[in-house]
């Protein structure tokens, strides 16, 4: 089979990396740089197989999704009262983990 040169870059401290991980692996370098990229190549083929259903199901939902009517406009934060405000402020600051006095239990002030 006829072989086909490629030239790739990269910086110096990582071809040096990949000789030393050639040499230790008992191969030249072009020999190890094509096994490592054929085992990354089955890992993804793999992947893509094993996904392939859900990747399928994905683009039917998007499909149908792009028939449906728009969603109706929702309320702008401008239209909340001073009191839902300060009410979605506390909310969202215990999701994040802080107390009423905006601090992070455990941490300093």
């Amino acid at each position: 089979m006829a072989k086909t040169r490629i030239s790739i870059s990269l910086e110096q401290d990582q071809a040096e990396r990949i000789r030393q991980h050639a040499e230790r692996a008992g191969m030249d370098v072009s020999a190890y740089l094509v096994h490592a990229a054929t085992r990354q190549m089955a890992e993804s083929d793999a992947i893509e197989e094993q996904f392939a259903e859900v990747d399928a199901l994905i683009a039917r939902a998007e499909r149908a999704a792009d028939g449906l009517p728009a969603e109706p406009p929702s309320e702008s934060a401008a239209e909340l009262t001073e009191q839902e405000r300060r009410e979605v402020e506390e909310a969202l600051g215990l999701v994040e983990g802080r107390d009423r006095q905006g601090r992070r239990p455990g941490h300093a002030a």
